[in-house]
């Protein structure tokens, strides 16, 4: 799987721009802050709707370059894929600015979700960093990224869990108010949504523990390739209420959560928030038994990070399309050790695009066709070959 072609309008730094992009490794070569990775993150966020940068979509939409110019209503990515057998695919979406976004398949109008799991990609960038050191909810998204470009129906899971779990902790911000104004709670309104919120949680829960089941072995086998450590990656999946087996029933799982939630029901009206569930859920990261976070150096934190990402370029090769692997701004945070092991890997790749503020960062065995990226001050980004 390869991106050919990548035309822009309005999106980010980029009033307008028409890429090509050779089979095999490109480099966006330019200073800091000239727009490289805003060309690499149009390509990744089509493959989950998702970037690795911001949550909001509407930072995707170019600001104006001028006071006198008008605001754009929206951006568009337009991105033509060649997959095996030289078969091309254009793919088109829409971000519009406060409406539903709109997406085009070979120009006919489809809806956007239709588009997931076309293109698939695999980005490593610095930020990647807070899935070691960071919140749960970051390493939540790594599996849900990944998880949506297996399987794209289960964005449609996420969103109605996400929607269901606002609407109930609304109604526990509620109930914590008359708990405060001295009333009892009247619970018969969460009762109605506890069988959906249980039912869906337990849907993605079920989803993600099977995923982290499938990343053990390729995040431990990339980590013994570019790690430099004796010591063994192991990556676990904690669910919110315990018990999520790998292959587990769903009705038991929801049934189980409904249990939970019912004996935890004043607890979570006295904090005002949802207790348990798939939004609690966390990634566990150890390197020879010990907690990644906290324990292990900046070298070994760097080399985690890379292996998940790694191990997932290997699960979305199994279908026999290799995805396109992204690496922004990277080369410079490695060691040299680190920079050879990333090297050797990334070779299976039909394409990889990486950015950088220096060439000399790039390593040269990788053959790569170069464009240099700088900033206009009339036309915004600008790419052209070096």
């Amino acid at each position: 799987m390869r991106v050919s072609h990548v035309a822009l309008d309005d999106f980010r730094s980029y009033r307008h721009a028409v890429v090509e992009f050779a089979p095999g490794t490109t480099v966006l070569l330019g200073s800091n802050g000239q727009g490289k990775t805003n060309l690499v993150e149009a390509v990744s966020y089509l493959s989950a709707f998702s970037s690795h940068r911001v949550s909001a979509e509407q930072a995707l939409v170019r600001l104006p370059l001028s006071p006198d110019e008008p605001q754009p209503g929206g951006a568009v990515v337009r991105v033509r894929l060649v997959t095996a057998g030289e078969r091309e695919t254009v793919i088109e979406l829409e971000i519009v600015r406060g409406k539903a976004n709109r997406a085009k398949v070979n120009r006919t109008q489809v809806r956007p979700r239709e588009v997931l799991g076309l293109l698939k990609s695999v980005v490593f960038s610095p930020e990647d960093l807070q899935i070691v050191r960071g919140d749960p909810q970051v390493r939540r998204q790594f599996l849900d990224d990944l998880l949506i470009q297996q399987h794209p129906l289960i964005a449609q899971v996420k969103s109605d869990f996400e929607k269901v779990a606002r609407q109930r902790a609304a109604l526990m911000k509620s109930a914590q108010s008359q708990l405060r104004r001295g009333f009892t709670p009247d619970f018969s309104t969460v009762e109605v949504w506890d069988d959906t919120f249980a039912q869906l949680s337990a849907q993605l829960s079920l989803a993600r523990v099977g995923l982290v089941e499938e990343l053990r072995g390729p995040a431990a086998h990339a980590y013994e390739e570019i790690g430099g450590s004796p010591r063994k990656l192991d990556i676990e999946f904690l669910a919110s209420q315990g018990n999520c087996p790998v292959g587990g029933d769903l009705a038991t799982i929801a049934g189980e959560l409904k249990e939970i939630l019912a004996s935890s029901r004043m607890k979570e009206a006295e904090r005002g928030v949802n207790l348990f569930g798939a939004h609690r859920d966390d990634l566990k990261l150890t390197l020879g038994g010990m907690p990644v976070k906290g324990y292990a150096s900046h070298g070994e934190t760097w080399s985690v990070a890379l292996s998940l990402r790694l191990g997932a370029f290997e699960l979305l090769s199994r279908d026999g399309d290799t995805p396109i692997l992204i690496l922004d701004d990277v080369f410079a945070e490695l060691d040299s050790s680190r920079r050879a092991g990333l090297t050797r890997m990334i070779t299976e790749a039909e394409q990889v695009l990486i950015t950088a503020a220096v060439a000399d960062d790039v390593p040269q065995e990788l053959h790569a066709q170069v464009h240099a990226v700088h900033w206009d001050p009339e036309l915004g980004t600008v790419v052209g070959d070096e």
